[in-house]
């Protein structure tokens, strides 16, 4: 591809690229350089998206008959394409968001594994049979599609949360209408093209492209959507779970997070500095997993934090297309503001900076959005800094007396996605998987770890209660039909 192509996105509807209603665009711009357009990301409006709506009300119950096994081959040949166009949807990526290009091609490869998962699921079993009362009755349970389904996604994973959304609802017999972030328009643009060239049937799967306030809020209040799936902030997703809500469709929200990672004295230090770093900073910080407190038991606090700061020190920031780049710069502009304010925050309330919290703004990184990985000493579980989501490169460490403390702090969060401990010891393993108050618990290992073949979901403010990938995705996807039969 050409490196610096400008690319205009149209939207894709009823099987074809399709000009949205309105001449508006936004610019897609590249973090690691402001001046460069990415492409050009329509500016839809709610006519759009009803054209869309209308066109998977169409598709579905044609989709919805043909056999599992036949929808299943339509994601095996999405999943070759994404896999043949993997090394220029990353490096669209990491352009377009500023990943680093690694990070980016990993994130393809996976959407590709994600799909060859659930075009394995169309031969899997949807049902049971179950003993009826009556000796001539047959009584058995099956799934029915929800009908059509909205999916809303966010621009840090712009290839992996929409496919492990728009995959299992696919592949479940849904049709679908699809908002992408608009930050990561012609990434999504290019996955698309992979669904287009395999062959799915018009209509089944349709891409609306515009501001959330718009085609977000529409997909969640749309009379013709049965079901919304949402991946982004907390505040959005509570609008979204409301208007879906009020007009009684099935919602599906996952949002935000403020992982701990708890170091006890007996863990390997070296193994812990590391998930540390892998686990808060990879990705400039802005994963929903993405580990954001460091609980560390005072016998060995000041030896981990020296590691620590050490190693935060030497980390390289740059343009996520360098081979040398180890962290990109922050998305777009408000990120880096966002990560800028909390880092003033966190000092203003007694927080010691130790290393990083400054804008990069040395020769050949003056046109991103670069901002220099931080770690805070002296935190307090009643900062703000460790308290919110920051969505960014910001490390808080925090000193607890005991293993028992730890936990206790660990838990105190309205958020509950993931959590991680480093210990050997059995018993201090066994009570935080018990004790733990989150949908995703790691231990000897960072806290942004998913696997793709297992539930990931949250609790307390993090989720809506339900779980997304791993045969548990058929819950939200389906519902339980009921069959009595008596001759």
């Amino acid at each position: 591809m050409n490196m610096h192509e400008t690319i205009t996105v149209n939207n894709y509807v009823n099987g074809a690229w399709t000009a949205p209603s309105s001449e508006e665009k936004s610019k897609s711009i590249n973090p690691a350089n402001m001046q460069e357009i990415v492409g050009l990301v329509p500016d839809s409006t709610l006519e759009d998206l009803d054209r869309a709506v209308a066109a998977a009300e169409a598709a579905r119950t044609v989709w919805r008959k043909l056999p599992g096994a036949e929808r299943g081959s339509l994601l095996y040949k999405a999943a070759d394409l994404l896999e043949q166009r993997a090394d220029d949807i990353g490096v669209t990526m990491t352009r377009e968001m500023g990943k680093t290009l690694p990070e980016a091609k990993g994130e393809t490869l996976r959407g590709v594994a994600i799909l060859r998962y659930y075009a394995g699921e169309g031969m899997r079993k949807i049902g049971d049979v179950i003993p009826s009362t009556d000796a001539d009755a047959f009584m058995y349970t099956t799934r029915s599609p929800l009908g059509v389904v909205g999916v809303i996604s966010p621009w840090n994973f712009p290839v992996a949360i929409p496919i492990w959304k728009i995959a299992p609802a696919l592949i479940y017999g849904n049709a679908v209408v699809w908002k992408p972030a608009t930050e990561t328009a012609v990434t999504a643009a290019k996955v698309m093209a992979c669904f287009h060239d395999a062959g799915f049937p018009a209509g089944v799967l349709n891409m609306v492209v515009g501001s959330g306030s718009v085609i977000g809020h529409g997909i969640a209040s749309h009379p013709g959507i049965h079901g919304v799936t949402f991946t982004g902030s907390n505040a959005v997703g509570k609008h979204v779970g409301q208007a879906a809500l009020s007009r009684g469709a099935k919602y599906q929200l996952e949002m935000g997070g403020k992982n701990p990672i708890i170091v006890a004295a007996d863990a390997d230090l070296d193994l812990a500095v590391d998930a540390a770093i892998s686990g808060g900073l990879k990705s400039t910080g802005q994963k929903c997993t993405a580990t954001s407190r460091v609980i560390v038991v005072k016998d060995i606090y000041e030896s981990f934090k020296a590691r620590l700061v050490e190693k935060v020190a030497a980390l390289k920031v740059g343009d996520g297309l360098d081979p040398s780049t180890w962290m990109g710069p922050c998305a777009n502009e408000s990120q880096m503001m966002q990560v800028l304010d909390y880092v003033k925050k966190g000092i203003e309330e007694g927080a010691e900076l130790l290393v990083g919290g400054q804008r990069v703004e040395e020769k050949g990184r003056t046109n991103g959005f670069y901002v220099s990985p931080a770690v805070f000493d002296k935190v307090t579980a009643t900062m703000t800094i460790a308290r919110e989501e920051i969505f960014g490169p910001v490390l808080a460490l925090i000193e607890v007396d005991s293993f028992e403390e730890a936990i206790q702090v660990a838990n105190d969060s309205e958020y509950g996605l993931s959590a991680s401990i480093y210990t050997k010891n059995i018993g201090h393993i066994l009570q935080f998987v018990q004790d733990m108050e989150a949908g995703l618990v790691r231990v000897n290992a960072e806290t942004a770890g998913v696997e793709l073949q297992a539930p990931f979901g949250g609790m307390k403010q993090s989720s809506s209660h339900s779980r997304e990938q791993g045969q548990a995705a058929i819950e939200f996807f389906t519902s339980i039909k009921t069959v009595f039969i008596k001759p």
